[in-house]
């Protein structure tokens, strides 16, 4: 059975690869599971990192993807070219209100304080109803055990309500992550 709700998935990940070739490696994973559902990658525009490494394999496979990246980045972080849409922005704020418009569902992936930013973001905006959009973690080799973790300490401090972060889908494993974006 198709989804006809989710039909773009922003994704947030690592410019940089990491050191852990599991994440790589689920990356791959999550995009092909994304392209088997017929679902356009949304994500920040560059050629590098695990950004790249998505962004090769939908091109690959032929699947549609869209690039979001402030123009101060188009240099440092080097545009993708071949992309379905690529669409420069003046700043950062920009290019999270234009990946949130664009995007039925926000899938997290390992990376640095960017990611972390758009992730909380993204889990903001969902807290306070700015959209009702699905918002996952893709919890590779325990990679966001700790942030996981910190959410829990936070609803125990009484800052997080259990059922908001009963919201956040988390899977350490990609297809099932894309699955359940799809049931959400």
């Amino acid at each position: 059975m198709e989804n006809r709700l989710i039909k773009s998935i922003a994704v947030f990940c690592g410019s940089s690869i990491g050191s852990d070739p599991a994440i790589a490696q689920a990356c791959l994973d999550l995009t092909r599971a994304m392209y088997s559902n017929k679902i356009t990658l949304i994500y920040g525009g560059g050629n590098v990192g695990l950004m790249g490494i998505m962004a090769d394999e939908m091109l690959r496979l032929g699947g549609e993807i869209i690039g979001v990246i402030p123009q101060k980045l188009v240099e440092i972080e080097v545009a993708h070219n071949g992309l379905t849409h690529l669409h420069i922005v003046p700043g950062m704020h920009e290019r999270k209100a234009l990946m949130g418009g664009l995007a039925n569902a926000f899938a997290v992936l390992p990376g640095g304080i960017g990611t972390m930013e758009e992730f909380f973001e993204m889990f903001t905006w969902l807290q306070l109803g700015y959209h009702e959009k699905p918002v996952a973690l893709l919890n590779t080799n325990g990679f966001y055990d700790l942030l996981i973790g910190f959410l829990k300490h936070l609803i125990r401090q009484g800052f997080v309500h259990q059922n908001q972060f009963e919201k956040l889908i988390i899977s350490d494993n990609p297809h099932d992550l894309v699955n359940k974006i799809l049931r959400a």
